[in-house]
């Protein structure tokens, strides 16, 4: 180090100007890379999550096109886009709650751990399993089971209670799944969980109807825009039509009287015969007429029809205009879906309408480039003015290491020798070559040698040598 802090000493006043340009360049482009490198994305929830809730945060954000970074238990995204991807997660469900499968429920059981309380955790962790695998079945956004275990009879004349299931289903917009998918559901669980009967399992949806259940079948205007909307979903894909139906109701009572005569015997009721004659001599006209009432059962009906009976069934769906699609047929197939009735007074209307929709990034492969170019952009700028730097430096720096290394060289071949013959050794060197190998021989030697030089080339000479030697030396080449 002390041989490098001598050479650089050594060296001319702008060479050491390069040297120092180069130092401070070097240490700029260290901090800008260390600036650019370093991480400035903050946590996007503020509590750890789990691996499986990490997942469905890392799918969400890779569809959006959002840059992050995943870690074990959190996801780091650009704080300036927290707060509006918290909204956006938030509105997608994403992600769902935790659930305690069999496996974490089981975990902390110990040996002395009482009976009861293992039989809790147990149907804990297989409603868990349970809400975990229904998560997958299409339409089913989210599940919830709640077990109830079997009871026997306390008393003789008691019935013992039958193990059931409750199940809430979370279904997607727009979602109505089908009858053998509910019967699935029923089934499935009821095979998951030891005694139970699918008749004792049942299943609701977020807005408290029983679903597959005749007797609680709903509203008829939810079912219908329900079964429309994941029609033309499953048609035209999700977002391309929003359905809405409208049924009046005839809040009237009315009684209906419905009476009905029918013949016996297959005969008719009535038999009617005439008889005309007409005498001409006396001019006398006579006319008889006889109607048999052959006998008939007679059907006498009064109906008392209850207010709430469907008046008018009206259908309107809006159809994204970006998509071009047929809304005749639209029309015809929503029309016989649902039932309509003309005569009746049902009505459906269909329009093509621009969607309001929110900006989506765009995947163009110039705008992708250009993202890349301004990221980077810094870093290179730095490192061309890095190269730049050493470009310029480089020559003079080189000549001067050059130059060092060839006085070192010249030093070793004219140590000890006479005055005259280390001038003419360094016959034809230049003056900073022979300041260099003067500054490292004993001053009396150095001062002999300036002697055989002119005075103009011995002037170059002193001049070089007047920032490396001391004091005492200094003088006594100006003497000489």
């Amino acid at each position: 180090m002390g041989r490098l802090l001598a050479s650089v000493a050594g060296l001319p006043a702008r060479s050491k100007a390069l040297a120092a340009g180069l130092l401070v360049a070097a240490i700029a482009a260290a901090g800008i890379a260390y600036a650019l490198g370093r991480d400035a994305r903050v946590p996007l929830f503020v509590e750890p999550l789990r691996a499986e809730q990490v997942s469905e945060v890392v799918e969400r954000l890779a569809a959006w096109n959002v840059p992050f970074v995943a870690l074990a238990d959190n996801v780091r995204v650009d704080a300036s886009r927290r707060n509006d991807l918290l909204l956006r997660l938030s509105l997608a469900g994403v992600p769902h709650a935790h659930v305690v499968s069999s496996a974490e429920a089981l975990e902390k059981a110990g040996p002395l751990t009482p009976q009861a309380v293992l039989d809790a955790e147990q149907r804990a962790g297989l409603a868990g399993d349970l809400e975990l695998a229904l998560r997958g079945v299409a339409g089913i956004e989210d599940a919830r089971v709640i077990l109830a275990p079997g009871r026997p009879a306390t008393f003789a004349d008691e019935p013992p209670t039958p193990t059931s299931a409750s199940v809430r289903l979370t279904l997607r917009s727009g979602a109505a799944p089908p009858r053998d998918l509910l019967a699935g559901v029923r089934t499935f669980v009821a095979s998951a969980v030891p005694g139970l009967d699918p008749k004792r399992v049942v299943l609701l949806d977020d807005r408290g109807i029983s679903l597959g259940d005749e007797s609680a079948s709903g509203d008829l205007g939810t079912q219908l825009e329900t079964s429309l909307q994941s029609a033309l979903d499953l048609a035209f894909g999700a977002d391309a039509t929003i359905v809405r139906v409208r049924v009046a109701r005839d809040a009237r009572t009315r009684e209906v009287h419905d009476v009905r005569r029918e013949p016996l015997g297959g005969r008719a009721i009535v038999a009617a015969t005439s008889d005309e004659r007409y005498a001409n001599e006396k001019k006398h006209f006579t006319r008889t007429r006889a109607d048999e009432e052959r006998g008939s059962a007679v059907h006498d009906e009064r109906v008392a029809v209850a207010p709430g009976a469907t008046e008018r069934i009206s259908v309107a769906i809006l159809v994204d205009a970006a998509r071009a699609l047929d809304l005749v047929k639209i029309r015809e197939l929503a029309s016989a879906a649902a039932g309509l009735e003309p005569q009746r007074g049902d009505a459906i209307s269909v329009q093509a309408v621009a969607f309001r929709r929110p900006s989506r990034p765009v995947h163009a492969l110039a705008y992708t480039a250009l993202g890349y170019a301004a990221t980077f952009a810094p870093a290179g700028f730095a490192i061309v003015g890095v190269l730049l730097a050493v470009r310029w430096c480089a020559r003079p720096l080189g000549t001067a290491l050059a130059a060092r290394a060839t006085a070192h060289r010249a030093t070793a071949t004219v140590a000890g020798l006479a005055p005259a013959d280390v001038r003419l050794r360094l016959r034809g060197e230049p003056p900073y070559v022979v300041a260099a190998v003067l500054s490292e021989l004993p001053t009396p030697v150095a001062a002999a040698v300036l002697e055989a030089y002119p005075a103009a080339e011995r002037g170059e000479i002193v001049r070089r040598m007047a920032t490396t030697l001391p004091p005492a030396a200094r003088s006594l080449l100006r003497e000489s």
